[in-house]
């Protein structure tokens, strides 16, 4: 039996149920050109917020944005602040804090507000245009740009270094993020060095035993503050005379 014709015919035929079996696909995916579009209703975006106001339903947030400061994060220099005053437009601006800590605002100059919150900071620059230049004056001020607040521990603790700090901090709450205490820590002996309005170091020194006993106010840890842990210096002495006596004993050269 000669199979060459059905050989050949095959090809043809394969291309033929391919070409069948693609129409109904088109078909599908092909609308009409005399079709109209039928308008449907969005679904409610679950990040728009509750009374969001018309228009923004369809907001997202863009990952990687910037977080907002919360009401308790204190200026720093480098912060980038948006000023207004109510009622007087030509107030209106954009002002960084410098690496002094001021602000340099019209008519009343440079006002101190490094380790203010934004709202201690509002009343001061009210007052200070109150003083001689307006009544009663509504004074706002909101923060575009904040440097990321960062503490250093060092000392007898297990992780000192440097890390960085989010929200409200207080002593017991920095001294976790080191991971507790090194052998011979002198817990008695906990110095807290920050820098003051006017540039001048400052130091603090707490005894976290009374802390913990609440005997003793638990300190609020504010941004670039260096918290130290003393060592015990009776004990570390001891170690060490003991370590020596240890050492001399096993020496057979002595």
């Amino acid at each position: 039996m000669n199979t060459t014709p059905i050989l050949k015919a095959l090809p043809c035929a394969l291309g033929l149920l391919v070409l069948v079996a693609a129409l109904p696909l088109r078909a599908q995916t092909t609308a009409p050109a005399n079709a109209v579009a039928t308008p449907t209703a969005a679904a409610p975006s679950a990040t728009a917020p509750i009374g969001a106001a018309p228009g923004t339903e369809g907001a997202v947030v863009v990952p990687g944005a910037p977080p907002a400061a919360n009401a308790d994060y204190r200026l720093s220099p480098n912060d980038l602040l948006s000023f207004d005053v109510f009622g007087v437009p030509d107030m209106k601006r954009d002002v960084r804090v410098d690496a002094s800590g001021q602000l340099s605002l019209p008519l009343i100059g440079a006002v101190q507000v490094a380790g203010l919150t934004a709202q201690a900071a509002e009343d001061l620059i009210a007052a200070r245009y109150e003083e001689k230049y307006l009544m009663d004056p509504q004074v706002s001020l909101f923060i575009k740009e904040f440097t990321t607040q960062r503490i250093a521990i060092e000392g007898a603790v297990t992780r000192p270094g440097i890390y960085p700090v989010t929200g409200q901090l207080t002593l017991l709450r920095a001294l976790a993020l080191s991971g507790g205490f090194a052998p011979y820590a002198d817990v008695k002996q906990i110095v807290v060095y920050r820098h003051g309005a006017n540039g001048a170091r400052e130091q603090f020194t707490y005894d976290l035993d009374q802390v913990r006993a609440g005997q003793q106010k638990d300190p609020d840890i504010r941004a670039d503050d260096v918290i130290v842990v003393q060592r015990n210096a009776r004990r570390t002495a001891l170690r060490d005379s003991l370590f020596s006596d240890i050492l001399s004993t096993l020496n057979p050269f002595n």
